[in-house]
């Protein structure tokens, strides 16, 4: 289990049911709120990641190395990119819900993929990293205070607060497994 379920004595946030408004992030990350479904952000992402897993974890390494079209990502590049793109979210959620007011810097996920080597790996890992970087993250957003919710900082030249963040990274994710269902046949 990812972090396990909210409930059961554990910390939950009212915040983070709440929908970030579009002053929160960048507009370019409007499509990932939006599609993210209304109630608890840090459930749906937990939810989220133990489906994901599912979905994957029989459709072996042959297929895993499957590009829908040259030059687009393996399913494998594409499951680490998620795994990257979320740690770089989580950073920024915890350095702006810790209060620092650091800009924080942008990163390339082109320039990353290739240097990933994820195609060089077998599918069982790359999930099992993904498991571990979700768990995490719920993990972090489970306990971040009320208040830290709301708290922004800048990230990519460009206000977020840590309530988008949360959003975005589950947004983010939804968008590549719609890639993968459509693209890939996954």
């Amino acid at each position: 289990m990812l972090g396990g379920r909210c409930g059961g004595g554990e910390a939950m946030s009212l915040a983070s049911s709440i929908r970030p408004g579009a002053e929160e992030y960048a507009s370019f990350y409007g499509s990932y709120v939006a599609g993210v479904p209304d109630g608890d952000v840090t459930r749906t992402l937990a939810e989220q990641g133990e489906s994901f897993l599912r979905r994957l974890k029989d459709i072996g390494d042959q297929k895993a190395a499957f590009a829908y079209a040259p030059g687009k990502w393996t399913i494998k590049e594409v499951i680490l990119h998620m795994a990257d793109a979320e740690r770089v979210f989580a950073y920024r959620v915890l350095r702006i819900a810790r209060g620092d007011a650091t800009p924080l810097a942008s990163f390339d996920e082109n320039a990353y993929t290739p240097m990933s080597a994820a195609n060089d790996r077998s599918l069982d890992t790359l999930l099992g990293e993904f498991a571990a970087v979700r768990g995490a993250t719920v993990a972090l957003l489970r306990w971040i205070p009320e208040e830290a919710w709301t708290r922004r900082g800048v990230a990519s030249g460009r206000d977020v607060s840590v309530r988008a963040l949360a959003w975005i990274t589950a947004g983010h994710a939804m968008h590549h497994e719609r890639i993968l269902r459509e693209r890939y046949g996954v």
